[in-house]
């Protein structure tokens, strides 16, 4: 049986990536020292909010429509899913490196996005899970076996990874999905006021609602 373990060493803003991208770059050894002739690895990460050393005021107030009242976070502040991955590695003896790359959403509407852009620093503490197949080449020929179920990796990635990739792909700007009909009636808004940017439509109409603007 071939026992593997993993580590993450760094993650960085991959800039010339076709959609923004973190590059998680990841160490793996085989135990015992032996030869892997390669590795095909899906993993599942996961953000775990409750291992975050604090939050401030200004994040808790962020952090409402995701985990309610800071009263309740006992209860509320529970791991979930940030994104699935998957890569394959090639042939190596001992230990080797590989880059991971995660596609990032800037869609508010997915949890991930949502708890990344309410934090104003640190760190986010993730756990990745992997699993998959190895390959290696013994006496007989190849042989394939499951990546052992208890395979993970934990990792406090800074804040300022994830800001940095949108800053590379999105430069002070953020997104929000609406439905066609909404589309419709901002952009209706917009033209019978004469209003040359989105942003100077949306600015209009939380002053309407009495919303204080920065």
């Amino acid at each position: 049986m071939t026992t593997l373990a993993f580590e993450v060493v760094e993650a960085r803003p991959e800039p010339h990536a076709a959609a923004p991208t973190i590059m998680m770059r990841v160490r793996v050894s085989e135990i015992d020292g032996g030869t892997v002739h390669a590795l095909a690895l899906r993993c599942q990460i996961r953000i775990e909010p409750q291992r975050r050393r604090g939050y401030q005021p200004e994040e808790e107030e962020r952090l409402y429509e995701l985990f309610g009242e800071t009263p309740r976070w006992g209860d509320s502040l529970r791991p979930f899913l940030w994104t699935h991955v998957s890569t394959t590695v090639a042939a190596f003896t001992g230990s080797t490196e590989f880059d991971l790359p995660i596609e990032c959403s800037y869609d508010f509407e997915v949890a991930g996005a949502k708890y990344f852009h309410a934090l104003s620093g640190g760190e986010v503490p993730l756990l990745l899970l992997f699993s998959g197949t190895i390959f290696t080449r013994g006496e007989l020929g190849f042989a394939a076996e499951p990546v052992s179920w208890n395979m993970e990796a934990s990792y406090r990635m800074p804040v300022s990874v994830w800001r940095g990739v949108m800053d590379l792909y999105f430069p002070n700007s953020g997104w929000l999905r609406v439905s066609r009909e909404t589309l419709d009636a901002l952009q209706r808004f917009k033209a019978s006021r004469a209003l040359p940017t989105w942003d100077q439509t949306l600015e209009l109409l939380l002053k309407h609602a009495g919303e204080d603007i920065p």
